[in-house]
């Protein structure tokens, strides 16, 4: 028969294993990539990696929190759609002939379609916190909803171009790409971008919000268990708006940095960046059961998540199968995620 202690090893190397099975998973993806194509590992294509996972894992760092109070956001891609179009809007070059507005002569101060972006992804946010907290909508309802307006809004925004055709927003002042182009050098050869900063920083932001601060603390005992936090005194409605708050900020300043990054808005800016937060979320580890989430699982997952994408770029593969690969991917994390679950219980 077998000894308690064995048991005891057998069922901590099992819930190791069920722990860190999807990065074993991907790893092994990444693994056989190296494998088939050696280069895959340059320096030049991790910083690319990188760069190309710093906005939407910003998007990633803002919807976390509303996974780990076990909900969800659909509006995410709609809603920075939008606040990238009002932001490429206000920086396009005064010298280009279409430029949205022609009445802006002079070169916009760039704080301004900033707090801009921040303020529209904000009140969206807030839109869907309200709706959560206060008339107990499920967050998948409210932000279906959001997402949907976002979209018509950014559409009919679009539209109001001068010449009154839908392009695409172009043509941005220098110091507006140099705000996530620029790069500092590190070698000769190694250049990294301003992005990856702006991605590290936030990332240590939101890890000293959900770790040092009352609202952290509150963030995973609502998650966790609301009656329970509802009775030690937590305002849940509160904890919940404001999550969904700094959320907001999050995809305000993605937005900002993406509308740099891509150099063109048009309506379809950031559809199904919803399913790349959602997804590097998952792989992060944050629970949909609420109240399980580290800030370093979700910057790993988004770039893993990004990696899997480069990757399949990088082998040739049709674009289209990077849908059908974050679909899997999330299928796996969630369903490992309630094995998880039920192996806790």
């Amino acid at each position: 028969m077998e000894t308690v202690k064995t048991v005891a090893k057998k069922r901590n190397i099992g819930e190791f294993l069920l722990s860190y099975a999807l990065y074993f998973i991907l790893g092994m993806i990444l693994l056989i990539v190296i494998i088939l194509k050696p280069e895959f590992a340059s320096l030049t294509n991790i910083i690319n990696i990188l760069k190309q996972s710093s906005t939407k894992g910003i998007l990633a760092l803002g919807c976390a929190g509303l996974i780990v109070l076990a909900g969800t956001d659909l509006s995410i891609g709609r809603v920075v759609g939008f606040s990238a179009a009002l932001t490429a809007s206000l920086v396009q070059s005064v010298d280009y002939a279409s430029r949205m507005y022609p009445g802006i002569t002079e070169p916009v101060n760039l704080l301004i379609p900033l707090l801009l972006s921040v303020l529209v992804a904000v009140l969206f946010s807030l839109v869907n916190g309200f709706g959560v907290s206060v008339l107990h909508l499920h967050a998948f309802i409210i932000t279906l909803g959001t997402q949907m307006i976002a979209y018509g809004v950014n559409c009919l925004y679009i539209e109001m171009q001068p010449s009154g055709s839908a392009q695409a927003l172009s043509t941005f002042e220098q110091p507006f790409l140099d705000i996530v182009n620029k790069t500092i050098a590190v070698t000769d050869k190694v250049k990294i971008p301003y992005v990856i900063f702006y991605f590290l920083i936030l990332a240590v932001v939101m890890w000293l919000i959900w770790n040092k601060t009352r609202l952290g603390k509150n963030m995973f005992a609502v998650g966790g268990n609301p009656e329970a936090a509802a009775v030690s005194g937590v305002s849940v409605r509160r904890t919940i708006m404001m999550v969904y708050l700094v959320a907001g900020v999050m995809y305000g300043i993605a937005s900002y940095l993406e509308a740099a990054r891509v150099q063109s808005v048009g309506a379809n800016t950031g559809i199904n960046y919803e399913l790349d937060a959602i997804s590097a979320c998952v792989i992060g580890g944050v629970s949909f059961s609420g109240g399980v989430g580290t800030v370093p699982g979700v910057v790993i997952g988004s770039i893993i998540l990004q990696a899997i994408n480069y990757s399949l770029y990088y082998l040739g593969i049709n674009a289209y199968y990077q849908h059908i690969v974050k679909g899997l991917i999330i299928i796996l994390a969630v369903s490992i995620d309630v094995r998880k679950y039920l192996a806790k219980r």
